[in-house]
């Protein structure tokens, strides 16, 4: 099926916290990737969500052009063009853009938008991120609300996050934060409601010590309850449906007993990066090994063509982000969950 349009975006999200599972947020930054994606949603059965960082963008425009807003928008383009192959409902998604890539990356994105609508085509994206988590708290909700103003009228939803998740992604670290810093309050969820949800739907990424990163399983200290709490502090400020649309980032290493917890405050979306990528990349390393004399011209033969043609080991790398995917929408429960054709 086509991406999902705003009002389509809102039906998945409400499937989701009804029914209290959320969609795995696939990081994408090649056609191998995004098909892996789709292929696993489809073998699923689950809707789910497609995204691009300013890393992702970038590292798809090529070495020759190196521009992450150019790169998404060529990642997104595919994406419409092979979701619409699919059975499944997939939203179109950016991750992670922080204040000094507002310019050059969230903009440039959201202007393409609006060229698309002037001409009768659907959203380039279906939301977008802004992290202004860094700033303090009135300057990060100023900027959100800026943001979210342009977002509101080109029908796209935006998500924001309150409380910083550490360790490193896309060259940004934050491993040097202070602990409480990792910790989203009551009273910036309140805020984050009052000033940003009163403009329209919006997505909250709440930090409740998730960390981004490779981690064993255990390793991350989880506090779900921050959460919980978050959310029963806006039910008392603003009434019992205004409770909020929750983002989890960070979640490799997690145990999932911490996961299914957060399923249960309105957790509907849970980002997913570094296991995909070292699902794509185990089986291509484990081609190479088993096929080094064949990958490389050793001693003047001429190697195989069969086994380093990038197709032989593209679609393993591909087979492999899918299972790793299809596991992921068993953990967040939303096997089976697609809404098809009734969205």
């Amino acid at each position: 099926m086509p991406v999902v349009n705003y009002q389509q975006y809102c039906h998945m999200l409400d499937n989701a916290k009804q029914n209290k599972f959320a969609y795995p947020a696939i990081n994408i930054s090649s056609s191998e990737t995004i098909n892996a994606a789709l292929l696993a949603f489809k073998e699923a059965n689950s809707d789910g969500i497609i995204q691009v960082s300013t890393g992702g963008g970038k590292f798809a425009s090529g070495i020759g052009v190196g521009s992450m807003s150019k790169g998404a928008i060529a990642l997104a383009v595919y994406t419409h063009i092979l979701a619409a192959e699919y059975d499944i409902n997939v939203a179109l998604h950016t991750d992670h853009c922080h204040p000094e890539y507002v310019e050059g990356f969230l903009l440039p994105l959201i202007e393409e938008t609006k060229k698309r609508r002037a001409a009768g085509l659907p959203n380039l994206f279906s939301s977008h991120m802004y992290d202004g988590s860094a700033l303090p708290m009135k300057e990060n909700i100023a900027e959100s609300k800026r943001l979210m103003q342009v977002c509101v009228e080109n029908d796209l939803l935006l998500e924001i996050e309150t409380g910083i998740v550490g360790g490193e992604e896309d060259g940004h670290d934050t491993s040097a934060v202070a602990a409480d810093k990792l910790y989203t309050t009551p009273e910036d969820m309140v805020m984050a409601a009052k000033e940003v949800g009163s403009m329209g739907r919006f997505l909250l990424a709440a930090t409740f010590g998730n960390v981004h990163g490779v981690y064993k399983p255990g390793n991350v200290k989880l506090t779900p309850a921050i959460l919980q709490k978050g959310q029963a502090a806006v039910a008392k400020a603003l009434g019992a449906d205004s409770s909020l649309d929750l983002v989890f980032h960070g979640g490799s290493g997690s145990e999932l007993e911490k996961i299914h917890e957060t399923l249960e405050y309105g957790v509907v979306k849970m980002n997913i990066d570094t296991d995909t990528q070292y699902a794509f990349s185990r089986p291509l390393v484990d081609h190479v090994m088993k096929n080094y004399d064949g990958m490389l011209k050793i001693e003047g033969e001429v190697g195989d063509k069969k086994v380093y043609d990038p197709r032989s080991y593209g679609k393993k790398g591909e087979r492999g982000m899918a299972d790793r995917i299809i596991r992921a929408c068993h953990d967040l429960r939303s096997a089976g969950t697609s809404l098809g054709k009734n969205i």
